[in-house]
């Protein structure tokens, strides 16, 4: 039993370190969220470099947990090393495995509380795209557009669409960006078409409502970390075209 009033303040030797870690999994939210993620994220600063990459190895790997609150947790983890400059690109390669796949996108749960796949998911997609040990952000564009894309009858309630629209708006401040990179992840959502008739399905309504986010930042910058200066997106003009034309798809009345 891990007694969190002790460990707040505790050097995160070896065993607690493993300790925290496997609390990241515990299907009660106040263990997992309050305690062991909070506790991760004070540490992540005082890790040594192999520490880091022997976390977010784990965590990698813990993106195909059978539990859900393992798989959406990790992302968060993983952000968090990245941010401070710890990275793999095996972890890319298994986040970019799960993200479009997982297909319990609840928000909160009565039991677990949050689970937030999208949002979380999305927290690691703007940290890698923020990041100069990502060589290549254009992925990461594409990996935003499959998750939007990837059939769902959940329509995304708890903000989740702000939080994905942030982090590509991060991705798109990356000033190696091409222009045909920065409007190309747009092309498989507008070759969806228009849709059919009544009720609209949860995808549409998701991808619409992300889209206008990322419109929004296209004019407006986006900040890289709560309190920072806005960036600018790059090529935000051409974005700001091409997303109004594939938002007039489905929005055209109130896009003129």
């Amino acid at each position: 039993m891990i007694n969190w009033t002790e460990i707040e303040t505790a050097e995160p030797t070896p065993e607690l370190l493993t300790a925290v870690s496997a609390a990241m999994r515990s299907p009660d939210p106040g263990t997992r969220d309050t305690h062991a993620y909070e506790q991760l994220c004070r540490w992540v600063p005082l890790l040594t470099p192999g520490q880091r990459l022997a976390l977010g190895d784990e965590m990698a790997e813990r993106l195909s947990d059978p539990e859900i609150q393992a798989r959406t947790f990790a992302p968060l983890v993983l952000a968090e090393l990245v941010d401070a400059g710890a990275y793999r690109p095996a972890w890319s390669a298994a986040f970019a495995h799960w993200y479009p796949t997982e297909t319990d996108l609840r928000g909160w749960d009565p039991g677990l509380g949050w689970l937030h796949a999208v949002a979380h998911g999305a927290d690691l997609l703007g940290a890698l795209g923020r990041s100069p040990l990502v060589a290549d952000p254009a992925p990461l564009l594409d990996l935003a557009t499959a998750r939007l894309l990837a059939p769902t009858d959940h329509v995304l309630d708890a903000m989740e669409d702000d939080r994905l629209g942030r982090a590509v708006g991060q991705v798109l401040t990356r000033p190696e960006l091409t222009e045909r990179q920065a409007l190309a992840w747009l092309d498989p959502i507008a070759a969806t078409g228009r849709r059919k008739p009544g009720v609209v399905p949860a995808t549409v309504s998701n991808t619409l409502r992300t889209l206008r986010v990322v419109y929004l930042l296209a004019d407006r910058g986006v900040r890289p970390v709560p309190g920072a200066e806005p960036v600018a997106l790059r090529h935000a003009a051409a974005l700001r075209g091409r997303l109004a034309e594939v938002l007039a798809v489905n929005t055209s009345y109130y896009l003129g």
